[in-house]
């Protein structure tokens, strides 16, 4: 269920790393848990970022529930589909990433968990 080509927080949070950024959103976990999504709101192109700092929030129709970040960085990239159509994250929420961030300590990469690990933590 979960893709192998990302890592996993404990805040439910995945990590989608490329060459030089990290794409960030939220698992199929989070989004169930959430229920049908109404509101996201996101930080802005620049913004720099501390791991397991607050980056933005996302409100459902059940709760309003904040958004970790899984690494320290640059915001480089937001996707603003999120204002227009928040509920893209219920239907593919591995595919539909919120941020882009290029990293400012790669070594914090190891402290996230691959999808066994994130399937595990979850039971």
């Amino acid at each position: 269920m979960y893709p192998n080509d990302r890592k996993y927080s404990k805040d439910h949070e995945w990590v989608q790393m490329t060459d030089s950024e990290a794409r960030i959103g939220i698992t199929h976990y989070a989004q169930e848990q959430l229920g049908d999504v109404v509101y996201v709101e996101l930080p802005e192109v620049g913004r720099i970022i501390k791991q397991g700092e607050i980056f933005g929030t996302i409100e459902s129709v059940k709760a309003v529930s904040e958004l970790y970040s899984p690494l320290s960085g640059e915001v480089t990239g937001v996707n603003s589909e999120f204002v227009d159509h928040p509920e893209l994250v219920n239907g593919k929420p591995h595919e539909a990433w919120m941020i882009v961030v290029k990293p400012s300590n790669l070594e914090e990469s190891s402290e996230l968990m691959d999808a066994t690990a994130y399937s595990e933590h979850l039971k």
